[in-house]
């Protein structure tokens, strides 16, 4: 069982910028990969970005070049860090962990993009 816990999430002005973090504890293992999603108020959930175990990222279109995804292996810790926010980037932003055929969900944190 690995248990993931959301922080970092909050109400900021448009241009500004949060701090996501996701921390998993468990049974981590050594080789998984990580994925921020989103979901905004009637939408459906959408995939952010993702961080494989060897460190290699890929991002959604809308947010390559804000976003940046990173992790801490000795922490299990992700992060997301998210600079020039837009009202559109409003939404319950999730962690995704996986490695093999397990994979587990965080309960999510609000983000607010808003004047």
């Amino acid at each position: 069982q690995v248990q993931l816990m959301e922080s970092g999430g909050g109400l900021v002005q448009p241009g500004g910028s949060l701090r996501l973090s996701c921390v998993a504890s468990g049974s981590i293992g050594s080789t998984n990969n990580w994925a921020w999603f989103r979901q905004a108020p009637g939408k459906q959930r959408e995939w952010v970005a993702s961080i494989t175990s060897y460190g290699s990222t890929i991002y959604e279109d809308s947010v390559k070049g804000r976003f940046t995804i990173s992790r801490d292996t000795v922490k299990n810790t992700v992060y997301l860090q998210m600079n020039s926010l837009k009202p559109e980037d409003t939404a319950v932003y999730y962690c995704r962990w996986i490695s093999g055929t397990r994979m587990y969900w965080g309960q999510g944190t609000q983000v607010t993009v808003s004047t």
